[in-house]
């Protein structure tokens, strides 16, 4: 995600559940209209809208933000680029997850076999 040394540049996340756009702002170095941008490009950056509007990001939602941002800022990805790799990755993570479950239900029926001779 975040190489250790990305971290050190940026303030460290409060433990706090909703942020706003501005104190997001703050968190990852990059301004409100980009943020706002970065909403229509990336469909897994998606902040709650409350009333008036009013964005509220979660630590996940952060987290994201400064992955998008060292993808474009630091490692020299398009929009395009960061993107597909963003995409990629989730793809991956959905693919290990799968992988994990389909062990688990081989175990439990090996289980349920054992039970039944």
């Amino acid at each position: 995600m975040l190489e250790a040394s990305n971290n050190n540049e940026l303030p460290a996340i409060p433990a706090k559940r909703y942020f706003a756009i501005g104190e997001v702002s703050e968190l990852c170095g990059v301004k409100p209209h980009v943020l706002r941008y970065w909403e229509q490009e990336f469909t897994q950056l998606a902040p709650v809208k409350r009333r008036g509007n009013r964005r509220y990001y979660q630590r996940h939602d952060v987290l994201m933000i400064r992955q998008i941002r060292s993808l474009l800022y630091e490692q020299g990805y398009t929009i395009g680029g960061a993107r597909a790799h963003l995409q990629s990755d989730g793809v991956k993570e959905e693919s290990l997850r799968t992988k994990q479950l389909i062990h688990q239900m081989i175990a439990e029926l090996e289980d349920i076999l054992v039970l039944l001779n």
